[in-house]
């Protein structure tokens, strides 16, 4: 190897480096503390920042030692890669190696330098990292398998000075809720100061980023994500009290039935002289989403589904006219009346009538808004109608099963809502789509009918003598 280059001129070209961060980035490297935590957003340069913050020290620090822990093997050895590119930045020389640990599906990446520095990557695992002498970064430690486990694994040697000297811990995540795998890491962040052990916390959301000069533009990955939950987390750094399932498999299999329900139906079913009792919901997409039209007939007192129709990549003049035979068929329709279905809703109130119990208007169609306040009011109760003895009737699909699975509850300080993750197939359309329609099948069969009137039937006193005394 070469030698080193004289401190003076290292130091030049770490300033001139430094030089190049925005100054939330620079804030993270310059801060010295022994325990740093780091809440940082997604593509706001986490990996890159904190790549500097070992580099720098492994240049300037002889013989100091860093293992950098993550998820996996492979996000590991690319958080290594960080530090690589610094290194080659600085235009220091290193070797590199391949390690192969105990279990012999991990392996281990690591860089040793010319002034006997060593950083070493390794899976983040309690195995992996039980008993290393180091420097640590834990990268995206919310998201570990057992994080728990790992930090009872790692905290000893961080803490216990006689082991190589005084260490510093590093932990950087998006966050990954308050409960479960990311309770470790809400925790740290949220912790009080120990005299053992205060930690510095670096929250940076996208947009504080962009603020300070990141060249993102903040809506545009929002949309593409098309994800409240992810949005939340690892655009907004939020601690989302808990997810969870709005319809577990269990749960959706007491209302499978392949005698009571069907996927797809005779165009009889349709017919206006069949006088069936249906009730529609319509889930409306015309580019990234489907259109998902479901039909409900009650018969009794049970809801058996007679089609799941879904519409791809169809105009929406061709959608009217198909929708159209089966709103005219339908005793009552609830219709998203969001984004791209705004303006097929308006001209198909105007045929069918609007459904405004409260304005007295009791047209077929009611055109529903999809805000947090009516997510509250259609899921539960789409729920409750799968909770036995289940009234409600779904045909036994794979498809159908797996976009009502992934309907999720998400709670974050107190409040909660409804999203699902956005897949090749939509985000639970279906579920939708479904819940709009028990929506439309709460009304009695007919609906415009006026509430009774009590009338008081009682004679008074005396009354009845009266009459029987008088002549005829």
């Amino acid at each position: 190897m070469k030698p080193p280059r004289p401190a003076s001129d290292l130091q030049r070209r770490m300033d001139s480096l430094l030089a190049l961060l925005l100054p939330y980035q620079r804030a993270w490297v310059e801060d010295k503390a022994r325990f740093l935590c780091g809440v940082w957003a997604r593509q706001t340069g986490k990996s890159f920042s904190t790549g500097a913050t070992i580099a720098l020290d492994l240049v300037a620090t002889p013989k100091t030692t860093w293992m950098i822990a993550a998820p996996s093997e492979r996000q590991s050895m690319e958080s290594l890669s960080k530090v690589k590119d610094w290194i080659r930045a600085l235009r220091v020389q290193f070797e590199e190696e391949s390690l192969t640990l105990h279990n012999v599906e991990d392996k281990a990446g690591a860089i040793s330098l010319g002034n006997g520095s060593r950083c070493i990557a390794v899976p983040g695992k309690p195995d992996t990292v039980r008993g290393m002498s180091a420097n640590i970064w834990l990268d995206e430690f919310a998201f570990f398998e057992q994080p728990d486990a790992t930090w009872r694994a790692i905290l000893p040697s961080i803490t216990n000075p006689l082991r190589g000297g005084e260490k510093r811990f590093i932990i950087t995540s998006t966050p990954n809720g308050r409960g479960g795998s990311g309770k470790r890491f809400f925790d740290i962040v949220n912790s009080e100061p120990r005299a053992n052990m205060r930690w510095s916390v670096h929250t940076v959301t996208l947009r504080n980023a962009i603020a300070d000069g990141l060249p993102v533009d903040y809506n545009a990955l929002a949309e593409a994500m098309d994800d409240p939950i992810a949005e939340a987390q690892e655009l907004n750094c939020e601690f989302l009290d808990s997810t969870q399932t709005l319809l577990p498999y269990e749960l959706i299999s007491l209302a499978e039935s392949f005698s009571d329900a069907t996927e797809s139906c005779e165009p009889s079913v349709f017919s206006p002289a069949g006088g069936r009792d249906l009730r529609i919901g319509i889930d409306f997409g015309r580019t990234n989403d489907p259109t998902v039209c479901w039909t409900l007939e009650r018969v009794g007192d049970v809801l058996q589904t007679r089609e799941v129709l879904v519409l791809r990549d169809i105009d929406s003049p061709a959608q009217e006219q198909i929708l159209r035979t089966r709103i005219a068929a339908a005793r009552r329709v609830c219709f998203d009346y969001t984004g791209p279905g705004i303006g097929l809703g308006d001209y198909l109130v105007k045929q069918f009538g609007a459904y405004k119990p409260e304005a007295h208007e009791f047209g077929k169609l009611e055109l529903c808004t999809f805000t947090a306040k009516f997510k509250r009011e259609i899921f539960p109760k789409l729920r409750k109608a799968f909770v036995a003895p289940t009234r409600l009737r779904i045909p036994v699909s794979p498809s159908i099963r797996e976009d009502l699975h992934a309907m999720e509850q998400i709670i974050h300080n107190g409040e909660y809502t409804y999203a699902a993750p956005h897949t090749k197939d939509g985000h639970s359309d279906r579920c939708t789509a479904l819940a709009l329609a028990v929506r439309a099948a709460e009304e009695a069969a007919d609906d415009s009918m006026p509430e009774p009137v009590e009338i008081n039937l009682s004679i008074p006193e005396g009354t009845m003598e009266e009459m029987l005394a008088r002549p005829f």
